[in-house]
Order: C-alpha cells, then sequence, then structure tokens
C-alpha cells in the first residue's frame, strides 16, 4: 500500500522539479556570477562522479577528467538541484513521518501507563474496601460469639443464614 504511494509521490515530486531546472537554465542564462556557480557546482560534481567510477570499475583514479562544456554543465547543475530538491523534500516527509509517528506512540504509551495507573489504583481501593470488609466480618463474628445463638438457629462458614424463624437474614 505504502509502496505505490511512494513512488506517485515521487513521480509528483520530479514533475514539480522540472520548472525549478528550467528556472535555472533561464537564471543562468542571465546572470554572469550565477552561471559561474552553478557551471562549477556540475564540474565539481561531474568530477566526483567520475572518480567515484573509476574506482568502482578498478580503473586509474589520477587520470585527467575533462571538464563538461559549458551548456552541458548548465544543465546537469540544473538536473543536480532538482534531484537534490526531490531528495530534500523526500527527506523532510520522511523526517516528519517519523516525527509524526512517534509523537503517536508516545501518546499511546503515555495513555497505557494513565490506564495502568488509574488499574493500580482502583486495585489498592479494591484491597482496602476488602481490609474494611474483613474488619467489619469480624466485628459481627465477636459480636455473634458474645450473644450466642440467641435468635440464630445455626452459623454457617462465619455467616448467619436463618433467624429463630426459619428466615433468611
Amino acid at each position: 500500500m505504502i509502496l505505490p504511494v511512494v513512488k506517485l509521490g515521487t513521480l509528483a515530486l520530479k514533475t514539480f522539479c522540472k520548472p525549478i531546472a528550467n528556472r535555472l537554465k533561464k537564471e543562468a542564462g542571465l546572470h554572469p556570477k550565477f552561471r559561474h556557480f552553478i557551471i562549477n557546482m556540475a564540474q565539481a560534481n561531474h568530477r566526483f562522479t567520475t572518480k567515484m567510477q573509476r574506482r568502482i570499475y578498478g580503473h586509474s583514479v589520477d587520470a585527467v577528467i575533462r571538464p563538461l562544456d559549458e551548456e552541458k554543465a548548465v544543465q546537469a547543475a540544473a538536473d543536480l538541484t532538482g534531484e537534490l530538491f526531490v531528495f530534500s523534500v523526500a527527506g523532510a516527509a520522511v523526517i516528519f513521518e517519523v516525527q509524526r509517528s512517534s509523537r503517536s506512540e508516545a501518546r499511546k504509551e503515555e495513555k497505557r501507563r494513565q490506564e495502568i495507573e488509574a488499574m493500580m489504583q482502583r486495585d489498592e481501593e479494591l484491597a482496602k474496601e476488602i481490609q474494611v470488609l474483613k474488619q467489619k466480618l469480624d466485628e459481627v463474628e465477636q459480636l455473634a460469639k458474645r450473644r450466642g445463638p440467641v435468635g440464630f438457629s445455626h452459623f454457617k462458614d462465619g455467616h448467619a443464614t436463618e433467624d429463630g424463624n426459619g428466615k433468611p437474614t
């Protein structure tokens, strides 16, 4: 379920980034300092990727790497900037989702903790109530023993079951 949504989101981001890349190309043509900056960025990226590819394939890394021509460099910088934008937005979305999930789990954990606390408090209240009832039962038993069997036909398991007329108490 989540994978198609991620693919669709990535496609939407790439589609959204195309106008940004086109705007970069246009700005590179209008502003010489900006053009110089993105060309340098593209050349640095080209050198880095070429060296990595040479290392991966086991070729010499010391060989001279020819620079890209200006138009290819501007195109590469625009593409690189678009991809960086996609990854930064995707990374921000992942971070946001992780934080949201973490907050949700923290709320659930707090709710569980409160429920457990309430159950423990209720358990303590019930234990106190049982203790009070036991004390009252002991008092009733003591009173019954002092008075004797007057008014009671019998005393079973500590509970009066009938009075002298055969009626339950």
